[in-house]
């Protein structure tokens, strides 16, 4: 049996909801676990666990996340949304918004949003999020901040990027965790008064989707092509090449492609 992680130190920031407190580790084996052994007491919603390396860390539909030690912000946050906050769809919109913000406004350059969890930076996907509920709702975030290309090349991620290789500076990961919190922070309270208004507006405009032709994946396999006409929280729908439209809610959608180029 492996040792607990030591605890380095606690942050105490000056947080409504999301980061009152932090706990940063030096080595973990996945900041969603430990974010996780926190739910046995509601009173720790909106604590983070920060780490410097996770050795064991997870992505989406269980692939593995690289989270190398010294080289980006792997963190989690634990949350007691109501009800109708615990979709992932809105989860991940409030990650991904959050991440994009903080990522434009470190690097000077632009972002989007991949369908489902994964941010992009000038094109190359530079953070992941996963969201798991069965303790508690924890939004892990793994997002890139000073690897170089040739880290990612030899590692065989040629369509990753960090913070450091598009804006060529190296950065402060504690300072970039700590924006990071403030916009999660903001965004989460925004949501707890029901606005949104403003997420799905960010979110749709970074996915940057609505009205092409695409491709969409469902959890079952099956793939339905048309013109995306709806985007929203509430579903998708598309307008199918041969007439007809058809319609998804986000929870059954694994993949949505562009096929840009392409004439319905």
């Amino acid at each position: 049996m492996l040792p607990p992680p030591t605890l380095l130190r606690t942050w105490q920031l000056s947080a409504r909801n999301i980061g009152r407190i932090v706990f940063v580790y030096d080595s973990v084996d996945s900041t969603n676990n430990i974010a996780a052994d926190l739910a046995h007491d509601p009173a720790n919603a909106g604590m983070a666990v920060l780490a410097g390396e996770q050795t064991a860390g997870r992505g989406q539909y269980g692939r593995s996340w690289q989270s190398p030690p010294g080289a980006g912000v792997w963190i989690s946050v634990l949350l007691a949304p109501p009800p109708d906050l615990r979709r992932p769809v809105l989860l991940t919109a409030w990650a991904a918004i959050a991440v994009a913000d903080t990522a434009s406004e470190l690097t000077g350059h632009p972002t989007r949003v991949k369908w489902p969890n994964d941010v992009l930076l000038a094109g190359r996907k530079v953070c992941g999020i996963l969201i798991e509920q069965t303790q508690g709702t924890v939004v892990g975030i793994g997002l890139n901040v000073n690897q170089t290309p040739e880290q990612f090349a030899a590692a065989g991620l040629p369509d990753a990027t960090s913070l450091a290789a598009v804006s060529g500076q190296t950065f402060d990961r504690d300072a970039v965790a700590r924006l990071l919190l403030n916009h999660l922070d903001a965004g989460y309270e925004v949501l707890q008064h029901g606005d949104m208004t403003l997420l799905e507006s960010a979110w749709r405009e970074q996915l940057d989707l609505a009205g092409e032709i695409v491709s969409i994946e469902l959890g079952d396999g099956t793939v339905h092509r048309g013109r995306l006409k709806v985007l929203s929280f509430a579903g998708l729908a598309i307008e199918r090449t041969g007439g007809g439209v058809s319609r998804f809610t986000p929870e059954a959608v694994r993949e949505v492609r562009p096929d840009r180029g392409r004439s319905g």
